[in-house]
């Protein structure tokens, strides 16, 4: 079975809100599902598997220019011999970045179609279920206490037993303000929901450094905060490495690094209690298991970074299932790039909980007529 086309649809005009300092437009595209085309058929049709890339198609379509050339022709069901081929023959002009994030979106869908062939599910191809269900917590930003408690009340009504809450005037404000805002939050789900905190410092040019991630943290055990995210500009390993030291909460960061070899001193050195990658930039689910099992021997969680599309969550659900390391998974809401693309929306279970799926490859059926809706072209 061969690969004879890798086709790019961007998803655009139903951005969720990012929180950044400058907002997104609509019609911006920040998220691009990746189809990996084959020489064989399947029901009449020709087999196909479905990936997810964070990051716009112009960058995927760029990065593809360079890879086509050793992807056409190439086994199709083959996805860790392959993409690791791809990695180590683009080493000279994508080294991370764009073309790693391209690269994260065909071995998911490799891993996908490895899936519909053999007629297993992706999470027993990765190794097995070490759990057939999994925590979602749901992803969502700060903003001023009332808008705060309408949006916090939302999403318990939906079920959610986890939240996390990042970004906008928590860390750009002042003390009093951050420790308002988590107030307000666990005043208003109660005990009974974890909260975790995301600071967003990747944000461009993050103003706080150890200090204050330390006495922040410190505020944040007052209100039984999960683990504190990204409290330090991600590049600052070594305030992360005394921040996990010192902090009464639970440290994690991860999200914008890519390939595994990036993720292995924040993991040997003590970096973090969770470690994040993001399964569509990382290098796909390939890379993601690895850094996951590396996790697994130095004590430290993984939860998947997942400001993300379905077919990013489906692949984050089958990495969390195959890893022993794995407690939550992330579940940006509300979101049509998740909620509106699939046939059969994911759904929370009475306990607040996300099944895995248990059909072949990535076990989701793609909603075109919902997908048609954010195309602007198909290539």
């Amino acid at each position: 079975m061969k690969i004879v086309a890798v086709r790019t649809i961007p998803l655009m005009g139903r951005t969720p809100e990012g929180g950044w300092d400058t907002e997104i437009e609509p019609g911006e595209n920040l998220h691009t599902l990746v189809e990996v085309v084959t020489d064989e058929t399947m029901g009449g049709k020709l087999l196909t598997g479905i990936g997810s890339v964070y990051t716009s198609q112009a960058l995927v379509e760029g990065a593809l220019r360079l890879m086509r050339p050793w992807l056409i022709g190439e086994c199709a069901i083959e996805p860790e011999r392959v993409t690791e081929k791809v990695s180590q023959m683009a080493f000279w002009q994508g080294r991370g970045g764009a073309v790693t994030h391209a690269i994260s979106g065909i071995d998911i869908a490799m891993w996908d179609l490895l899936g519909k062939v053999s007629g297993q599910p992706v999470a027993r191809l990765l190794g097995g279920y070490y759990r057939d269900r999994i925590k979602p917590y749901g992803s969502i930003l700060f903003d001023q206490p009332d808008v705060l408690r309408d949006k916090l009340q939302a999403v318990t009504a939906r079920g959610f037993k986890a939240i996390k809450l990042g970004w906008k005037p928590f860390g750009r404000v002042d003390r009093k303000t951050d420790e308002l805002l988590v107030r307000t939050a666990r005043e208003t789900v109660g005990d009974g929901v974890e909260i975790m905190v995301d600071a967003g410092g990747s944000e461009h040019f993050w103003p706080h450094a150890y200090k204050w991630a330390i006495e922040t943290a410190r505020m944040l055990a007052d209100y039984d905060i999960t683990w504190f995210e990204e409290a330090l500009p991600p590049d600052d390993i070594e305030g992360f490495i005394k921040l996990r030291e010192h902090s009464p909460v639970p440290i994690s960061t991860g999200e914008v690094l890519t390939r595994r070899q990036s993720f292995m001193p924040w993991i040997e050195r003590g970096a973090v209690d969770i470690i994040q990658p993001d399964c569509t930039k990382v290098g796909g689910l390939s890379e993601s298991r690895r850094i996951g099992w590396m996790a697994c021997d130095h004590n430290v969680l993984l939860v998947p970074h997942g400001w993300n599309t379905a077919v990013g969550l489906a692949a984050d659900l089958h990495l969390v299932a195959a890893l022993p390391v794995a407690r939550w998974v992330e579940y940006l809401t509300p979101s049509p790039y998740i909620e509106e693309i699939v046939a059969t929306p994911f759904k929370l279970d009475a306990d607040g909980m996300l099944p895995i799926p248990t059909a072949p490859g990535l076990g989701i059926k793609l909603d075109w007529e919902g997908i048609s809706t954010t195309l602007s072209h198909l290539h």
